[in-house]
């Protein structure tokens, strides 16, 4: 007759839990997965060059907005940051207007004079294109011409004599039109290529509604109507669209021969070449002002910084060339090659539940020629969850927006972290287990 002992019991139990333990043990600890590393983001110091502001006016409404960064290697010439084309959108979703370096003065739009003219041009370009190099189809003047140019040279508007039945090309009527800022000519082009300058008017707000221009509007095709108002923020866009057409951009680098064969026409455009300004649009009336709309440049030799700017409602011309001269002075001193994302630029750290260190570092510099208008907005680290990883692994990335531009560069370890070994998971049950239930 067998009789319960219960020595024999408490061994068989202990022996059971021994046995599982360990079944359970070893593997958990030598098998499981480790703990992952405790990061901590950090900031790098600051490596960006102190921000210099534009020198805007203190007058009317004024803004610049990027058009171009150029820079040259060994690989040749890159370009990037352009405003985009000028051609009107295929569909009914307005272009977002880029953001500018800088505004000053009213927000509300302003009359904008001769500036509706530019309008005008790229308005007309869009339905009637010409092709680079070329002159475009000829254009018989009406009766209705000439009367608009006796009309406007009556009450001393600036004007370019033509005659009924004369020819001209589309590229003549633009450059009397831009070049000249003839007043008679925007009637002309505009009637030409809409078939009335009501037609036109409705067409070139959809054009600028199109362009994302929504806080400009036109009531007529030479700006002389008050209403024909436009934002700084707006025109300036503008500037840049004028700007990269190509056939706007050929006529203003040759204006001194652009009507060799014709009456002569003054070029109202240029203003200050010597500062490294090219104008556009150059007018005034008792509303507006003066008003300039304009690209310039600032360049080291190897880089080139491209800016399209407008100033509105300068009260004279002394004014306009105080303010240019300082926007350029401003420009000189703060466009450079911006150290964006240094090379070593600490942004996390590493940790290991077993003591190993590392740090995530930008492995690869990203540097802007541009211009450092204001401080660079805060960088957004993404990072990877890891348990072990070898020095130069890639454990994430860092984005940060400068001038406009979003950049982005890997972080690398700089050190390694490396698995801790079969005598430290033993000696860490807890640790190991709770990693391996967070799985």
């Amino acid at each position: 007759m067998s009789s319960f002992r219960p020595g024999r019991f408490v061994g068989i139990l202990v022996g059971t839990v021994v046995i599982l333990g360990i079944g359970v043990y070893g593997p958990a600890t030598l098998l499981g997965p480790l703990p992952a590393v405790t990061t901590t983001t950090v900031t790098p110091a600051a490596s960006a060059a102190a921000p210099t502001p534009p020198a805007l006016s203190a007058h009317g409404a004024s803004a610049i907005a990027v058009l171009a960064v150029t820079t040259s290697d060994a690989s040749g010439t890159t370009s990037n940051g352009t405003t985009g084309s000028s051609s009107a959108s295929t569909d009914s979703t307005s272009t977002a207007v880029p953001a500018p370096i800088a505004v000053a003065g009213t927000a509300e739009a302003l009359p904008m004079a001769s500036i509706a003219k530019v309008v005008t041009a790229l308005v007309v370009l869009d339905a009637k294109p010409i092709v680079a190099g070329e002159t475009g189809p000829i254009v018989t003047l009406t009766a209705a011409d000439f009367q608009s140019y006796l009309d406007y040279d009556k009450v001393g508007a600036r004007s370019v004599a033509v005659f009924a039945d004369e020819q001209w090309t589309e590229l003549e009527l633009l450059q009397a039109l831009l070049l000249g800022s003839s007043n008679n000519h925007a009637d002309s082009v505009a009637r030409w290529a809409f078939g009335s300058v009501d037609a036109y008017v409705v067409a070139a707000n959809a054009w600028l509604a199109d362009n994302g221009l929504t806080g400009t509007a036109v009531v007529d095709a030479t700006g002389l109507h008050d209403a024909s108002a436009g934002t700084a923020t707006d025109l300036a866009h503008l500037a840049g669209l004028a700007a990269t057409n190509p056939v706007v951009s050929a006529m203003l680098s040759s204006p001194a021969s652009a009507l060799a064969d014709r009456r002569g026409v003054e070029n109202t455009t240029s203003y200050l070449p010597e500062e490294g300004v090219t104008g556009i649009s150059r007018s005034y009336t008792d509303a507006a002002g003066i008003c300039f709309l304009f690209t310039a440049e600032v360049s080291d030799g190897a880089s080139s910084f491209t800016f399209s700017g407008a100033f509105i409602g300068e009260p004279t011309y002394d004014a306009l060339t105080a303010d240019l001269t300082a926007l350029m002075a401003s420009a000189r001193a703060g466009v450079g090659p911006l150290p964006v994302l240094a090379a070593g630029d600490a942004y996390a750290t590493f940790k290991s539940a077993w003591g190993d260190e590392a740090t995530a570092v930008v492995g690869v510099s990203r540097t802007r020629y541009g211009w450092q208008a204001a401080a660079p907005e805060a960088a957004t680290v993404t990072l990877k969850s890891f348990t072990t990883a070898r020095k130069g692994a890639n454990v994430g990335q860092v984005q940060l927006t400068v001038t406009g531009e979003k950049l982005s560069a890997a972080l690398k370890l700089d050190g390694g972290i490396a698995d801790p070994g079969p005598g430290w998971r033993l000696l860490h049950p807890i640790v190991m287990i709770t990693a391996l239930f967070r799985q």
